[in-house]
């Protein structure tokens, strides 16, 4: 099958399903200009001896400013991240009740950005930063302002340094999100897995449970994935397709 038709059949598809998920990982959030994590350029390979330990729990509570030094742009300059144009046709189409939820890895609040309402984060979310001694909570917002003034977000109760609500390594999954993307991905009769590699469990099985469930899935990732060899479709340049989505759905 050309581009072209492949392109039309992905059309057809949205056209033509009760209930599409979308599944989102940092090739999403790369078109926005976002680093990943593991690519060539990704804050991993070019983000010093700590950027591995950024997201260990140990570390966090050994030395907290180990994570804030290395999310200060990565997290805390989001604000001058725009959405790209996979957040914004996704947005499009719940808007259109075309897709019925969009479940992402991401932690960059750009699917809230560009208007999507029903956003499942199975990594958690900067959005909340929560005092690990008393449990006092606040906003983005504040924090960000905090680090880019080159502070520690601290609570305003007890005074220790906040935690974003993100999983770090050493914590489970939230449990509500991870059970509803579940929930999303074994109603869905057509699955898009965009800019994932289907890597890190247990989110890189939601694809078994729309195909257990007699869905359909789309791969669209510029490497390799578990779920090629079952996808319907299978793309590599998000941009192209979103592209092309864009002109289709506008």
């Amino acid at each position: 099958m050309t581009d072209a038709g492949k392109l039309d059949a992905l059309c057809s598809a949205l056209t033509h399903a009760s209930h599409c998920v979308a599944f989102t990982g940092a090739g999403v959030s790369t078109l926005s200009g976002i680093r990943d994590f593991r690519g060539k350029n990704g804050l991993y390979t070019t983000g010093g001896p700590d950027a591995e330990r950024m997201f260990d729990l140990d570390v966090f509570f050994q030395d907290p400013s180990v994570y804030y030094t290395c999310a200060r742009d990565f997290i805390y300059g989001l604000e001058d991240k725009q959405p790209s144009v996979v957040h914004e046709v996704l947005a499009r189409l719940e808007a259109r009740g075309i897709v019925r939820a969009v479940i992402t890895q991401n932690v960059d609040l750009l699917h809230q950005k560009a208007g999507s309402g029903q956003v499942i984060e199975v990594h958690g979310s900067p959005s909340v930063h929560r005092c690990p001694a008393c449990g006092w909570e606040t906003d983005f917002a504040f924090a960000a302002a905090e680090v880019r003034a080159g502070r520690l977000p601290r609570c305003a109760r007890c005074s220790a340094v906040l935690k974003p609500a993100i999983t770090f390594f050493g914590e489970s999954l939230p449990a509500a999100a991870l059970a509803r993307a579940e929930r999303e991905a074994a109603a869905a009769d057509l699955l898009l897995v965009l800019g994932s590699s289907l890597t890190v469990y247990p989110a890189a099985a939601l694809p078994d449970l729309t195909l257990r469930g007699g869905g359909r899935v789309v791969v669209v990732n510029d490497q390799p994935t578990r779920a090629d060899a079952s996808a319907f479709l299978r793309f590599s340049d998000l941009q192209t397709v979103f592209d092309g989505l864009s002109h289709r759905f506008p």
